[in-house]
């Protein structure tokens, strides 16, 4: 099991807690995900970093950026998939994430987000998992 926590974040990796074997969380709210949906949010924070480290250094002090991707989760052709959306809103230096979780038909939702304090942290801790596979589909944690 992985635990990864500070002020306004969690992320815990049980694979022995199948189907739900994460744990994320930010202040006030937690949710548990499956191995897709944690795969989806790996890679979409991999990519909003990366694209606003890229950016970083052309960005004006007084400067703000919002940037956001969507993936799908599950079997889009069989019309049972849900999706992930996770956005990053901030300046050069500091910046907030928000997420929204879509389920399946007959799943859960979630949404949630961590502030500008925790979203470094989390995003940091979610690159040290395993890599996630391009597609964001299931792992074998």
């Amino acid at each position: 099991m992985d635990v990864c926590e500070g002020p306004g974040w969690r992320l815990v990796v049980d694979p022995a807690r199948a189907p739900f074997i994460a744990l994320i969380g930010g202040d006030g709210w937690a949710s548990e995900l499956t191995a897709a949906e944690l795969s989806a949010l790996q890679v979409a924070a991999a990519r909003l970093t990366a694209q606003h480290r890229a950016m970083a250094d052309v960005l004006l002090a007084e400067e703000a950026v919002a940037m956001e991707v969507e993936l799908p989760i599950g079997d889009s052709g069989a019309g049972d998939a849900g999706s992930l959306w996770l956005g990053l809103e901030g300046d050069r230096h500091h910046w907030t994430l928000q997420l929204v979780l879509t389920a399946a038909p007959g799943g859960r939702s979630i949404e949630g987000g961590w502030g500008a304090a925790a979203s470094e942290a989390f995003s940091a801790a979610l690159e040290r998992l395993r890599p996630a596979e391009p597609g964001g589909g299931d792992q074998d944690w």
